[in-house]
């Protein structure tokens, strides 16, 4: 019985790598780059929201306005680094892909 079961473990591939359809890459990299693209674009905006807020914060006397302004820049700034980081968290953590 066991050596059944061991000849039914070894019969197992030992590694599946998915492989994208032929000409497909062209086309992912090149939404890869619009996301990539959109993500700065949100980051840049947020930062200039969050500067926005303080500086209208000041100007009409409001100190909530401000406090939220400087909130928005640190979560902004926070999420840029998380951005940064968390994809080599996650390629450490999955290796070369194949299961």
């Amino acid at each position: 019985m066991l050596n059944t079961i061991t000849y039914h473990l070894t019969a197992l591939p030992t590694a599946v790598c998915p492989t994208a359809p032929p000409q497909a890459q062209k086309y992912a990299d090149q939404l890869m780059g619009y996301v990539l693209w959109g993500v700065i674009l949100l980051f840049f905006v947020g930062v200039v929201v969050g500067i926005g807020s303080i500086v209208a914060g000041r100007v009409f006397g409001m100190p909530h306005a401000s406090k939220a302004g400087i909130v928005g820049v640190v979560v902004v700034f926070l999420a840029v680094i998380a951005y940064l980081v968390l994809p080599g968290v996650v390629r450490a953590m999955t290796g070369s892909g194949c299961i």
